[in-house]
């Protein structure tokens, strides 16, 4: 090969490279330019779509108020439960079937309830009735008991004034033992005195104090109602 042509045979190899490497270099820009166009155009529309797609999270239900929670009201027997001075008085009424009046909410009761101190003062216990009008009789065991429930039956039903509450004012009031009614007199107190305290109960009996309940209505009193 001559000089002239070894010298034109490079010269054509450096356009051929030239050219090639201009391709390139257009071929990357229209790359770059394609992938700007996708992030623009393309992509949001995507995104978009996606999100439309997408479901939604379920809300749980609200109540439409706030309802707060509330405490029931105690009923008598639980006033008895908690009242270390009524102790005696309930531990007699709670053997006997009218003892569901005390904690059944949907009955209304008046209770009269002798003090422990009232109850231990007693000549004669509530079970042992009245004096028996002949001594040195002998019952059975059997007799004794049906006679101590019979005692207990009818001195807590005297107690008892089935219905609540009670106006306290001046008269008389029915019993749940039959025939036998509690009187009321209204005596002087102070005038921003509670009823209660401006009342006594069968010519001497006072009230102590008073506790409202879901079924009536307890009155702590310092003496015990005669029956007999």
């Amino acid at each position: 090969m001559n000089i002239l042509s070894k010298a034109s045979w490079q010269q054509t190899l450096c356009s051929r490279l030239s050219a090639y490497h201009q391709l390139k270099v257009q071929a990357s820009t229209l790359r770059m330019r394609l992938s700007s166009l996708f992030t623009c155009l393309v992509l949001p529309l995507l995104v978009s779509a996606t999100v439309d797609e997408q479901t939604p999270l379920a809300q749980p239900d609200m109540p439409e108020t706030y309802a707060p929670l509330t405490t029931a009201q105690p009923t008598l027997a639980d006033l008895l439960t908690i009242e270390p001075s009524a102790s005696i008085f309930y531990s007699y009424a709670r053997e006997l079937e009218l003892s569901t009046l005390l904690s059944d909410p949907h009955s209304k009761s008046t209770l009269l309830v002798p003090t422990n101190k009232a109850v231990m003062a007693l000549a004669r216990k509530p079970h042992q009735g009245p004096a028996p009008d002949k001594e040195g009789i002998i019952i059975s065991d059997e007799e004794f008991d049906l006679q101590s429930k019979q005692n207990v039956q009818r001195w807590v039903s005297a107690h008892i004034i089935p219905e609540a509450p009670i106006s306290l004012t001046a008269g008389s009031y029915a019993t749940l033992l039959d025939g036998k009614s509690v009187t009321v007199k209204e005596v002087e107190g102070k005038p921003d005195s509670p009823k209660w305290q401006q009342v006594v109960l069968n010519d001497g009996i006072h009230i102590l104090s008073a506790k409202e309940a879901a079924n009536g209505v307890l009155y702590m009193i310092d003496d015990t109602v005669k029956i007999d």
